[in-house]
């Protein structure tokens, strides 16, 4: 289920909230994936556009940002009525 989060960010460019360990502390973040591969990820914050790494063993969970319901096919039919 992980990595369905970290694609639907990806592939979408849309925030998800994400659990990880950064150095040894829990931290709860909103992201966006930039890039990943099988042993890391780049992500960018609303607060700093500055691109960060981390490693995907880190990751603990992720799920949908608040506000986000994960239904794609309401935000492609505003795209089109707009």
């Amino acid at each position: 289920m992980l990595e369905r989060f970290l694609r639907y960010s990806l592939e979408r460019s849309q925030k998800i909230s994400m659990i990880a360990e950064i150095d040894g502390i829990m931290k709860k973040m909103t992201v966006t994936i930039v890039r990943m591969d099988e042993k890391e990820i780049s992500y960018v914050t609303s607060r700093s556009t500055k691109e960060k790494t981390l490693d995907r063993a880190s990751i603990l969970s992720a799920s949908y940002a608040r506000g986000d319901e994960g239904d794609t096919l309401k935000k492609e039919n505003r795209k089109f009525s707009e």
